[in-house]
């Protein structure tokens, strides 16, 4: 029998993949070794898509999805719907350093089960799902947190091991992947969701006077009384929805953006005082905790 790092040695030097199959899903890990562009990918199912190393550009075949040459790097998701195609670009993948891209295609039977489970927690939201295929969400770019990379690390290291209990490590590992990039999946969609009807619920409209208000220090009971809650209530809203608490929301949101807004060239110290921060190193602390880089090597990658 072969070891599993004789196995993922490349046949191929873009894209050599292999796969494991897990109940109703199927983890692949790609790894490319020199530059190459235009590289088509296509999604039979529901595919969640994490960066482990290097650099992708996406590019969307398709009108609907309208991605124009968008930067995928570590500490990123892209999440596809049934039946959407992407091209990809590897500018800076070589040997000693292969871009390297975690994958997992989830059954339509296992979606259809996520579906009634946001339809049990987002009932306002149902008509809107980004589950099913010719959504207005057929392809979703968002970032993920440090505990997803590790996770996406430790899958990683999992397939070039001969750990006696390795497939059912990798099947647990592969269960609590779905669930943090579905919810922060579910995030990047409220976003959304809650500009276009910012009253929907009361989840919703908190969310929407968090971003109305983003520089500034956070009132609770003011948020409290707009979305109609006691403090308690808004809290464990926030805890079972999002998983965090609406300052860790408030933060994250800040540095998303702030993210965007270094990439596209501006000044670092300016982005961190217009969104709030107090100094630029307390700024920076934040973003290296969340994006595992510190902002000058975020900016840098673009």
């Amino acid at each position: 029998m072969n070891s599993l790092k004789d196995i993922r040695k490349p046949k191929t030097l873009v894209e050599n993949k292999i796969s494991f199959a897990a109940d109703e899903s199927e983890v692949s890990i790609y790894d490319t070794y020199e530059k190459a562009s235009r590289v088509h990918l296509k999604a039979d199912e529901l595919l969640l898509c994490g960066m482990v190393s290097g650099k992708k550009i996406m590019h969307s075949e398709g009108v609907k999805s309208r991605i124009d040459e968008q930067v995928f790097l570590p500490h990123e998701s892209f999440i596809m719907a049934p039946g959407e195609s992407v091209e990809i670009d590897f500018p800076d993948a070589t040997m000693s350093h292969p871009t390297i891209c975690l994958t997992v295609e989830i059954a339509k039977e296992k979606v259809l089960k996520i579906h009634e489970r946001m339809y049990e927690n987002f009932p306002a939201l149902s008509g809107d799902s980004i589950w099913q295929p010719g959504t207005s969400f057929p392809v979703l770019h968002t970032h993920h947190s440090h505990e997803t990379q590790e996770l996406l690390n430790q899958l990683t290291h999992l397939f070039t091991e001969n750990h006696p209990d390795r497939k059912l490590l990798i099947d647990l590992h592969i269960s609590e992947l779905i669930v943090r990039m579905l919810r922060h999946t579910t995030r990047a969609f409220l976003l959304r969701y809650c500009n276009r009807d910012p009253e929907a619920n009361s989840l919703v409209a908190a969310l929407y006077w968090i971003n109305k208000n983003l520089i500034k220090p956070l009132d609770i009971d003011a948020l409290s009384k707009h979305a109609c809650m006691s403090r308690s209530s808004l809290y464990e809203l926030f805890r079972k929805q999002l998983g965090c608490s609406p300052v860790e929301w408030q933060q994250q949101t800040r540095l998303t953006l702030a993210a965007e807004r270094i990439k596209n060239g501006e000044l670092i110290t300016v982005v961190s005082y217009d969104l709030g921060f107090n100094t630029p190193s307390h700024f920076c602390h934040r973003f290296k905790n969340l994006y595992g880089c510190t902002a000058s090597e975020y900016k840098s990658k673009f």
